[in-house]
Parts: structure tokens; C-alpha cells; sequence
């Protein structure tokens, strides 16, 4: 067990951008398979489960090791440059950035490059749907989880407890993307006939 975490520690070391990206694709994989075997294999009735898609998994895959994994290594590499420390003021300017410029970006790209690669006619259609509720439940979940990183995880580590928490966070993000379009609307048609 020593090997194991030493060699760990090592390859940090001396790969940290690879090492950082291989283990937030695994847990963006790991969050993605476990929400289908949720969904498809576990909670239906037997005559009513359905197989694991792969497809899917590998789409997953893609967004968090190519996507995800570099935009936070970087964005937390420059963070914790330009306002080092852990002091109330510089945690709450990592906060406030953190949410409102790096997240935004990330809804964008998640949103628009699965929509890419599932060959989606029209590739803003999910993103301009599911935005505001996905950003909505990302400032419930992320300012909190933010708060613990900026002030308690050592920096070379960040983008790993951003991949544990990831792997809380994309499962909700995979339950947000699979709910219908159709639905976001008729419930946004029912809300505005309501008002009237």
C-alpha cells in the first residue's frame, strides 16, 4: 500500500497536468456509468432495465479528461498565482470568480460539446434551455464545496478534490442532462400561462 501511494505521489510530482487529467476523466466516467447503473440497471423494475450505453460513457470521457481536466488545471494554476493565500478577502474574490467566470465557461462547453459530439442539430438548443437551472444548482453546490478548496486543500491537489466533488456534482449534472428539453419548455409554458 506504501508503493501504491508513493508511487501516486510521484507521478504528481513529476506529471502533474497528466496525472490531474487521467484521474478527473476516471471519476467524470465513474460519475456518468454510475448514474445510468442508477437509472438503467438498478432502480427499474427487471422486464424494464436497459443496457449500460457506452456511447454515452465515452462521450463523458472526452468532456472530463480533454475538456474539464485542463480548464481547471490551468484556471486553478493561475488562481492561485494572481491571489495566493487562504485570508477571508482572497477566498471570497476565488469564490466570486470562480463561479461567475469559470463556470459559465464550463456549462458552455459541457453543454455545447455534448451536444456536438451526440451530432445534435442544433447545438445551443440544451445549453440555452438548461443553463439557468444548471447554474442555479451550481452556486447551491459548488460555493460551499469552493469555500473547503480554497481555504483547507493544498494547491497541487485541487484539481483532485474537484474531481471527487465532481463526481457528487456530475451526477447531478447527468440527471439535468437527461431531463427532456420538451419538459424545461412545458414547464416554462405552464409557469408564464399561470402568470397571466
Amino acid at each position: 500500500m506504501s508503493r501504491l501511494i508513493s508511487g501516486v505521489r510521484s507521478a504528481f510530482r513529476r506529471y502533474p497536468f497528466v496525472t490531474n487529467s487521467a484521474i478527473y476523466g476516471g471519476l467524470y466516467v465513474g460519475a456518468e456509468y454510475s448514474q445510468q447503473y442508477l437509472s438503467k440497471r438498478w432502480l427499474p423494475p427487471a422486464a424494464e432495465q436497459e443496457d449500460i450505453d457506452y456511447a454515452t460513457i465515452g462521450r463523458y470521457a472526452v468532456m472530463g479528461t480533454a475538456a474539464y481536466a485542463p480548464s481547471l488545471y490551468f484556471w486553478y494554476k493561475w488562481l492561485d498565482r494572481v491571489f495566493p493565500g487562504t485570508t477571508k478577502t482572497i477566498i471570497v474574490k476565488k469564490l466570486v470568480l470562480d463561479q461567475f467566470v469559470l463556470t459559465p465557461y464550463l456549462l458552455t462547453v459541457f453543454y455545447a460539446g455534448m451536444s456536438i459530439m451526440e451530432g445534435s442539430e442544433d447545438i445551443f438548443l440544451e445549453l440555452r434551455e438548461k443553463f439557468v437551472p444548471t447554474f442555479v444548482r451550481s452556486c447551491v453546490f459548488w460555493l460551499p464545496a469552493q469555500a473547503l478548496n480554497f481555504s483547507l486543500v493544498a494547491p497541487r491537489f485541487r484539481v483532485i478534490y474537484m474531481g471527487v466533488c465532481g463526481l457528487i456534482w456530475v451526477n447531478i449534472l447527468c440527471w439535468t442532462k437527461r431531463q427532456s428539453i420538451a419538459g424545461v419548455t412545458e414547464s416554462k409554458t405552464l409557469i408564464k400561462n399561470t402568470e397571466l
